[in-house]
């Protein structure tokens, strides 16, 4: 039995493990994710420290670098016994081996659900343990499209006492920010307020840690860990749209802290009226203190980003291989710093200057991607109009074959015309799961040999779109 129950402990690291690949690759895409993140492997997991190995030793410190607080960050939502990870460089020419899994006890109430720290000093290590050291305000360019956002985000971290906006509802799309302002906020008041309790946790998280105190039935100690602290900082709270039990408790905590009025900061990848699956008395709490946006970056901004890292990093590139990747890659920052990261790598490990020819060449497919300029939003407009249904049924739980059929539509060209992960694009879709935007291309797939009609249909909308 005993070694049954180990079997069952390394089954469940390595099924932690995969997932960790996965999440990586859509977060990062797969150019980045092939480059760095793909030969990095499990060695061992034991009394909550991960190692994990990659071939060299410039590999391991890139990864160490770059990606390191993001992968425990990830190792800790999906192992919450997981505290701390290691890289190491691989022994050379040795075969891979099965990952070391420690065995140990069984979960229950008494183990298994996280204490809050006792003391400040714990909390506050607890709290800069979870942080980017990298995001931090003096590491944040400010522009036009982000500058209530962090001029916010400033007032709410330097606040003494009087908290002058309660929530406070950071939104945007992806890699424009939100993040980075959040860790920032962290840091901000570790350093000025250490005597204040802070936590910082994902949406993804809070639902988790509620899940498990239903299931060992100690809920009233995960109550007194949320509605104790001074700070309560909530990453991506869209996460828990349509997830109604765990919306109700996050409804309660945040009636609690503000009664006793205790900061909530929050971040979201659309305003809180925008949230669809989220009930109407949420998005009301949501929307009562400041709600700040962060827009697509500007040309000014994106080139003020790249200065900046690369002064930072002490580097001597020709300014003109920064105005072409400023004109060029629109998308978002993360891609943006990522096609930096790529050019740079690619200068160090062939021993070559970084040119703008090397530079085309090494970004062709980010380039291309990039090239295709057109929104999820511009998208589901073109469609919605096609059809002759509403915007709001993009996003509703409708499943009318009117509406249903010119969503699956949008979900289609959405894939086609955008260089968004399946995860991205169902989020759009009133927070959709990935597989149902996989059934929807492969339905509309299958539907376009069939129906000539409809394929006529996607052809136009395509020829819009693109033009």
């Amino acid at each position: 039995m005993a070694q049954q129950g180990q079997e069952q402990i390394a089954d469940l690291y390595q099924d932690a493990w995969r997932n960790i690949h996965q999440r990586l690759r859509h977060e990062y895409g797969d150019a980045t994710y092939n480059s760095w993140l793909k030969n990095v492997e499990l060695d061992r997991v034991q009394n909550g420290h991960v190692v994990m190995t990659l071939p060299t030793k410039f590999l391991r410190d890139w990864v160490i670098n770059n990606y390191a607080n993001r992968i425990r960050q990830i190792w800790m939502m999906e192992a919450e016994e997981i505290q701390s990870i290691d890289i190491q460089v691989r022994e050379a020419n040795a075969a891979p081996a099965a990952p070391k899994i420690a065995a140990t006890a069984p979960p229950t109430p008494q183990n298994n659900v996280q204490q809050m720290p006792d003391s400040d000093s714990e909390m506050q290590q607890s709290l800069i343990s979870q942080l980017d050291p990298r995001f931090t305000f003096e590491n944040f360019v400010v522009g036009k499209s982000n500058e209530l956002a962090h001029a916010a985000a400033r007032r709410v971290a330097e606040a003494k006492d009087n908290i002058p906006f309660n929530p406070l509802y950071l939104y945007g799309g992806v890699g424009l920010g939100k993040t980075h302002l959040m860790h920032a906020i962290g840091h901000a008041i570790a350093a000025n307020c250490p005597e204040k309790k802070v936590l910082y946790l994902s949406a993804e998280k809070f639902m988790y840690r509620f899940i498990r105190a239903l299931r060992y039935k100690d809920t009233m100690n995960f109550k007194d860990q949320f509605r104790s602290v001074d700070v309560l900082m909530i990453d991506d709270v869209q996460f828990i749209s349509g997830k109604e039990s765990t919306q109700e408790e996050f409804f309660h905590t945040f009636n609690a802290l503000v009664d006793q009025n205790h900061q909530i900061i929050i971040s979201g990848d659309r305003s809180p009226t925008d949230l669809e699956g989220m009930e109407e008395r949420m998005r009301s709490r949501l929307g009562w203190g400041l709600v700040a946006d962060i827009h697509p970056t500007d040309y000014e901004l994106r080139l003020g980003i790249l200065q900046s890292k690369v002064e930072q990093a002490e580097i001597d590139i020709d300014h003109r291989i920064l105005e072409f990747l400023a004109h060029r890659i629109t998308s978002n920052v993360r891609e943006l710093e990522g096609a930096l990261n790529r050019v740079l790598a690619y200068s160090d490990l062939v021993g070559r200057a970084v040119t703008l020819e090397s530079t085309q060449e090494v970004l062709r497919d980010l380039l291309r991607a990039n090239d295709r300029r057109t929104t999820i939003e511009e998208i589901q407009k073109k469609v919605a109009e096609h059809f002759n249904i509403r915007m709001s049924d993009m996003h509703s739980a409708r499943r009318a074959r009117a509406v249903a059929r010119p969503r699956q539509v949008a979900m289609y060209l959405a894939k086609q015309l955008t260089n968004r992960s399946l995860p991205e694009i169902g989020r759009k879709f009133g927070g959709r799961d990935h597989t149902t935007v996989m059934h929807a291309v492969k339905q509309i797939d299958k539907l376009r040999g069939e129906d000539i009609s409809l394929s006529e249909d996607i052809e136009l909308l395509r020829r819009m779109l693109e033009t």
